[in-house]
């Protein structure tokens, strides 16, 4: 008998680990057999662009004038100040009904730390949170750190949610429902008209099941859009809603995990959720973001970096790609396409790519089987132009016309 290792939850969510991670690492292993410049990496939404000026600018001033004790222990929740900051700003862009204080913002390591915040503080075992597929597939995890169940809904052709499957999949263990939008993996951008139906949706099925069910709004690429199109502000369409977002995207600080949650105050006893959450933060092992991030950001809310690059990146690929017959919907937001595989087994085609050193995710790891993710964060066009060719003969001998 071989003893264990580790656990077999674990061990079995390795098997199922995100395809967006082993096609990295396949890359990694490429570049370093081919070099770098002749693998065409479209795996990771890693910003490729630098922090704005602004931002650089206060982390030297941090530096060299240090705030006396900016770097001792603080509230669990976050700097009182910096909270107070946050919430003026989703009182601005969101317009809610009940105007936040700081006592409706949690500062977090991250949107990934702020969900987990969450399912700690909303979740018992069983709990279901809907999403709408495809979606991120760390979602699952969080949901199941928790004791939850994660329950992913179809979306449209389009990625637009569904009404009636969405009604079909609530019942009495509904807990929440979580929406990303823009969406990874798609870029779909979600209308006023549907989200405002899903409230409707939502609180005819809140009575009917005697239950609060929360509308969860992962926000990280909500900066990040086209063409003039708009987020809707959840906090004011939605009663019962929990917002979370970082700086990752909007600001490139990916790797310093900085990031909110804003509770709605019409949210049925926001205090208890205020409460229950500073205690999950705590006792997750995340206790608070580092200090020296929530100094940071201060102020930083208007900036973002980027969107007209990645707007001329979308450009070139969606364009470039409908006319070799892919089949693919022009993404509204975030930095992702979507397209759908011209062989079923999108594993297989992606495979098919990666020997010709073009790294592409499949869609089966989001939740979208048929289809492959292309992430356009950290690619320029002159790159993008080069490895144009190479989905043209994968078009060809696909037989896509």
């Amino acid at each position: 008998m071989v003893a264990k290792v580790i656990s077999h939850k674990v061990a079995g969510s390795l098997q199922r680990a995100s395809w967006i991670r082993k096609m990295f690492d396949h890359g990694a292993q490429l570049k370093a057999k081919h070099g770098a410049d002749k693998v065409f990496d479209f795996t990771l939404g890693n910003p490729s662009f630098e922090p704005p000026v602004e931002v650089q600018q206060r982390l030297v001033e941090l530096a060299t004038n240090p705030i006396p004790g900016m770097h001792r222990y603080m509230p669990n929740a976050g700097y009182p100040h910096v909270r107070a900051n946050v919430a003026e700003h989703l009182n601005r862009t969101q317009e809610p009904s009940d105007l936040l204080t700081e006592d409706n913002v949690l500062m977090t390591c991250g949107a990934g730390g702020a969900l987990n915040v969450i399912f700690k503080a909303i979740l018992d075992q069983g709990d279901e949170v809907i999403t709408l597929a495809p979606y991120f597939v760390e979602y699952g995890f969080y949901a199941d750190n928790h004791q939850g169940k994660l329950v992913p809904v179809d979306t449209t052709l389009d990625f637009q949610p569904d009404l009636a499957k969405i009604e079909a999949a609530i019942n009495a263990k509904t807990r929440a429902i979580l929406i990303d939008s823009p969406n990874n993996p798609t870029g779909a951008v979600y209308s006023r008209e549907t989200l405002e139906q899903l409230n409707e949706l939502i609180q005819r099925k809140e009575r009917e099941f005697d239950t609060i069910i929360y509308l969860l709004s992962d926000e990280p690429y909500a900066k990040l859009i086209y063409d003039g199109v708009e987020v809707p502000p959840v906090l004011q369409i939605f009663p019962n809603s929990i917002l979370t977002t970082s700086f990752s995207k909007d600001l490139c600080l990916a790797g310093d995990r900085i990031g909110y949650i804003g509770i709605n105050p019409r949210n049925r006893e926001p205090q208890d959720l205020f409460a229950a959450m500073t205690f999950a933060n705590r006792t997750l092992g995340f206790v608070n973001p580092v200090a020296l991030m929530q100094h940071l950001i201060l102020d930083m809310h208007d900036l973002v970096v980027g969107v007209d690059e990645l707007r001329e990146r979308r450009d070139v690929l969606y364009n470039a790609l409908a006319g070799m017959g892919y089949q693919l919907t022009k993404p509204q937001g975030a930095f992702y396409l979507f397209p759908q595989s011209p062989i079923e087994d999108d594993v297989a085609f992606c495979a098919a790519a990666a020997e010709k050193l073009l790294l592409i995710v499949p869609g089966k790891g989001f939740g979208g089987v048929g289809h492959f993710r292309i992430a356009y964060s950290n690619i320029t066009v002159p790159q993008i132009k080069q490895a144009l060719p190479i989905f043209e003969e994968l078009a060809q001998e696909h037989g896509l016309q």
